[in-house]
């Protein structure tokens, strides 16, 4: 019996450590780790189109490839043909602008600027310049953080060359992934819980990614078009980063908000409100109405799920891991109901229902 006990602790102990040593493996190797994710979500946004473009390329699948990548390329340069040189000049202008914005906000002398354009007494204009002068500790923390993380994120922009490639290989061999991912199980039964759960995987990360970048779109020419119609100064460049800002999930668009509404303060723009309020309409269509019917209910969470995921991503991984946070648990979540439905059926002798809810 003792040596029973002894075997079974063994048998813990050593899985409890090839656990940790996986875990740590990740963890050190996490770049490449997210790296290869971020080409695989951009493989999932090219395979529809690779999927119905193959049939005219004599079923060639690369051929197919070929023709996504340079349609791709065309989309690419037409677009930055005609809004880049916009966007850039007024990306310049902001740019230059932003010591002596920063300065102003900083010292709480923007107070008084606002408080003339207004008509304010110089007892208020006074008070807010107090105010921020108190707080200036905080405001440049928060403005340092800001620029900490997007030179963290600059570091990585040789991605932008590498993802398309590596892209390319998940778009060619996707299908031979899974058929050996599926091989490496031997048990039917289990094979099919891990087939059933790749389609699931699959549908919730094809669904994510093209909304995603459907989302950022469409951000972007709304926010462009309205600040635009509002005479907001640089309202190209806020429109693009508003877009971009898009992709993660709610940490981005709160962070394009308050950075709209900064600008307008910095510059002192006369029609603050009616930013707000357009702001808050937007949002309102993008969470209620927007996303719903784009992301569907493969890719639903609970908000407090999505808000542990964005910040247990920030921690880990920064802004990229914000971005990865949503697809992760989704497909946590995805797992974790397909094992419940594999084991209730393996207990009652019966083949899991095809299809289950992630709702339950």
């Amino acid at each position: 019996m003792i040596d029973l006990l002894d075997r079974r602790a063994v048998r813990v102990l050593t899985t409890a450590l090839i656990f940790v040593g996986v875990l740590f493996f990740i963890y050190r190797v996490r770049e490449t780790l997210i790296l290869f994710l971020f080409a695989l979500l951009f493989a999932y946004l090219f395979e529809p189109v690779v999927r119905r473009l193959q049939p005219w390329m004599r079923n060639s699948r690369a051929l197919a490839i070929l023709i996504v990548y340079i349609l791709l390329f065309f989309i690419l340069t037409m677009t930055g043909l005609l809004f880049g040189p916009r966007i850039f000049s007024e990306g310049q202008k902001l740019g230059q602008s932003l010591p002596s914005l920063y300065e102003r906000v900083a010292s709480g002398n923007i107070a008084f600027l606002i408080g003339n354009k207004h008509g304010w007494s110089y007892e208020t204009s006074s008070r807010l310049q107090v105010f921020l002068a108190s707080h200036q500790e905080q405001i440049v923390s928060v403005i340092s953080r800001s620029g900490a993380k997007v030179a963290s994120l600059l570091t990585n922009v040789g991605w932008i060359v590498i993802i398309p490639i590596l892209g390319v290989f998940f778009l060619k061999d996707k299908h031979a992934f899974r058929v050996s991912l599926q091989n490496l199980v031997a048990d039917p039964t289990k094979r099919e819980f891990l087939s059933r759960m790749i389609v699931d995987v699959d549908t919730m990360l094809s669904q994510f990614v093209r909304a995603q970048l459907l989302l950022a779109v469409i951000s972007g020419i709304v926010y462009t078009l309205a600040l635009s119609l509002l005479r907001v100064p640089y309202a190209f460049v806020l429109g693009a980063v508003g877009g971009l800002l898009e992709f993660i999930p709610l940490a981005g668009p709160a962070a394009a908000a308050v950075g709209i509404i900064g600008i307008c303060f910095g510059l002192n723009y006369p029609h603050i409100l009616w930013v707000i309020l357009f702001l808050g309409a937007w949002r309102v269509v993008q969470d209620y109405v927007i996303s719903p019917r784009l992301l569907g209910s493969k890719v639903e969470l609970h908000p407090l799920l999505t808000i542990f995921g964005i910040l247990a991503g920030g921690e880990l991984a920064g802004v990229i891991g914000i971005y990865l946070s949503v697809p992760l648990i989704a497909t946590l979540k995805i797992i974790v109901t397909r094992w419940r439905a594999y084991s209730a059926a393996a207990a009652l002798g019966t083949d899991p229902e095809p299809v289950v809810s992630l709702h339950q």
